[in-house]
């Protein structure tokens, strides 16, 4: 029977499920020990903010061995994952007692793989931001240093899984929020094709098609396996692919090829990458050199400031569209006060905007998806670094004094265009998005990409190697990324905060 903290640390999920299999341990001592070690750990990292302990009893009490999952510890992200009876709040103070009476499509499916489900981690409001300090909740703080973001929208769950409390957690990416945390927390992060996961019941194309979601994970067969599990359109998706040939677990044994790989260390929007994260990739670089396939400095013809200010023009809209729901929700008028004062001002920029912008903004999305068509007709990948600076310290991509000033007096006087006017909009995207430009390209393509974790900084902080792949091709994704983690494993590989 098991017993100890080593010896649950020393299993992926699948190995877990294997051990409940095979009778060496029970669903029950499993969610114990994970609960156990929130208990413990979660006070320094503060990842999980909804305990949902009773519920993960009851689960492990009843659940079968039958799911690829059964029995394995499990944690939802607090936006996007409805569960019937259980607050999502959205890291939205507004919302934190709006509970959800049906489970969405991606935890129906999460369930009948056979994960007990333990509560839901934390993530920045609405999941707007590539850190996770939510004022509803506070900061998420990073397994490997505390002082650090563990990235965001998906901080939560990354930082959990991390830090030993689960194997594997839920996670959405709009725009890097499964990858950028995955690289901050060293761990396998897979963001999938466009209409590979379901969206349902409440959502079709959420954010306009940017976001899928999918887990966070230390091992890549956990991460092809739960694909496997959740994949496939749902009743009235927008949008349905190819089923893969074979299972995404198989194709990880599967001999990738020579693969021909396009390098890029330079940041898309002109600005600055961090030495660590240049030599992150390049050290990557070389191993794949060695392991055979070719790599030729290349990078698509994609204008990365317009694709940028697209993607924000997208996301300022989505931001009015969330204030509107929540009128709904609370069945009044919204009020500043409802949400943080950045999400109102974005709000209000998205209000500011005309529907031939956005629908200009959307087409620029198109360009740049036919140019990476184009693209991987002659490579085979896409390898640049997954973000362009290590994790950032808590509070210091929080607005300045005079920044939030601004805000206010933006805020109380309705001033949304005035930032357009002024110029100060440009400026606030390119310093937005400056730390994490690499990623969101495949969100607004619809393309599959992945961050995998071969590189700590001398500070011991993780930086992340970062592939994307042509349209629905998840297979050599995981073909690769389990030849990489042979090459150089990173599974024993564990920060100072563990239980």
């Amino acid at each position: 029977m098991m017993s100890g903290f080593a010896e649950y640390d020393r299993y992926d999920a699948l190995g877990l499920a294997e051990l409940v299999r095979k009778g060496e341990v029970t669903p029950a001592e499993l969610c114990r020990e994970a609960i156990d070690r929130i208990e413990r750990v979660n006070p320094q990292i503060n990842a999980v903010v909804t305990p949902m302990y009773e519920q993960g009893h009851q689960t492990a009490a009843e659940v079968s061995a039958d799911g690829p999952f059964a029995g394995v510890p499990f944690l939802l992200k607090d936006l996007l994952a409805a569960y019937a009876g259980v607050p999502m709040s959205q890291g939205c103070r507004a919302l934190k007692n709006d509970i959800p009476d049906h489970d969405s499509e991606m935890v129906v499916r999460f369930k009948k793989a056979g994960v007990v489900i333990i509560g839901k981690t934390n993530t920045p409001e609405f999941g707007l931001l590539g850190i996770t300090e939510p004022e509803l909740f506070g900061p998420c703080r990073n397994p490997w240093n505390t002082e650090h973001t563990p990235g965001g929208s998906s901080g939560g769950s990354a930082a959990a899984v991390a830090a030993g409390l689960v194997p594997i957690a839920a996670g959405g990416d709009g725009g890097g929020s499964i990858r950028i945390p995955a690289a901050y927390c060293g761990l396998f992060g897979l963001k999938p094709s466009r209409g590979r996961n379901p969206a349902g019941p409440d959502h079709g194309r959420i954010w306009q098609g940017a976001v899928q979601e999918h887990v966070i994970t230390r091992s890549v067969r956990d991460s092809a396996a739960m694909l496997d599990a959740t994949q496939g359109a749902d009743t009235g998706a927008p949008y349905e692919i190819k089923p893969p040939r074979v299972s995404y677990l198989d194709e990880i044994a599967k001999n990738p090829g020579r693969l021909k790989i396009a390098l890029d260390t330079h940041s898309p929007l002109g600005t600055p990458v961090h030495p660590e994260c240049v030599k992150a990739v390049t050290e990557t670089a070389r191993l794949l050199e060695e392991m055979g396939h070719e790599l030729t400095e290349a990078k698509p013809a994609i204008d990365g400031p317009a694709l940028a200010q697209s993607f924000l023009s997208m996301y300022f809209a989505e931001m009015a569209a969330n204030i509107a729901d929540l009128e709904n929700v609370l069945g009044r008028k919204a009020r500043p006060s409802d949400v943080e004062a950045l999400t109102w001002l974005l709000s209000l920029l998205g209000r500011s905007y005309s529907a031939g912008h956005f629908v200009t903004a959307l087409r620029e999305w198109d360009h740049a998806a036919r140019e990476m068509g184009s693209f991987f007709r002659q490579y085979d990948l896409y390898l640049t670094p997954t973000t362009a600076d290590p994790p950032a310290r808590i509070g210091e991509l929080q607005p300045k004094p005079a920044e939030s000033l601004m805000i206010k007096l933006v805020n109380a006087l309705r001033l949304g265009w005035l930032l357009k006017a002024t110029g100060l909009l440009d400026q606030m995207a390119k310093e937005s998005l400056k730390r994490t430009p690499f990623t969101q390209t495949a969100n607004l393509c619809g393309l599959p990409a992945v961050s995998v974790p071969l590189h700590w900084t001398a500070d011991g902080l993780p930086c992340g190697s970062h592939f994307t792949a042509p349209f629905g091709d998840e297979a050599t994704l995981l073909r690769l990324a389990g030849r990489l983690e042979k090459a150089r494993p990173w599974f024993d590989r564990r920060p100072p905060i563990t239980p």
